[in-house]
């Protein structure tokens, strides 16, 4: 089974891409911030990661930047997921090493389509 982690400060919103990714059959596992989500993908890493951008402890950018230089078994695809939508935003996550960028509120049939650009769904 795939396997997802949530990375984002909002309960609600890791609550709704949890039952999004669960129909999808998805495994998930949630962190709040990117420091419990750089722990998490070193004890086991995802196929995926759902990532916010703003988010305290570290940021979405300072977790990405960070998860690209550990080394890991496999690389987690990463797909950010944020309410920041300039092309300044975008471009710098795609720099940064992010695979797909979303934006919230996002559905069900979005986040399935992202998903399946990078080859996970």
């Amino acid at each position: 089974m795939k396997t997802c982690l949530v990375v984002d400060d909002s309960k609600v919103i890791r609550k709704v891409a949890r039952h999004i990714l669960e129909t999808l059959d998805f495994t998930v596992s949630e962190a709040c911030d990117g420091r419990e989500a750089l722990d998490a993908c070193v004890a086991s890493p995802p196929d995926v990661i759902l990532l916010d951008w703003n988010m305290p402890v570290m940021s979405g950018m300072d977790f990405l930047r960070a998860l690209r230089v550990t080394p890991l078994p496999t690389k987690p695809k990463v797909v950010f997921c944020t309410t920041e939508n300039g092309m300044a935003y975008i471009r710098a996550a795609i720099e940064a090493g992010a695979d797909e960028y979303v934006m919230k509120p996002f559905d069900r049939d979005t986040l399935e389509s992202k998903l399946s650009i990078v080859g996970i769904a």
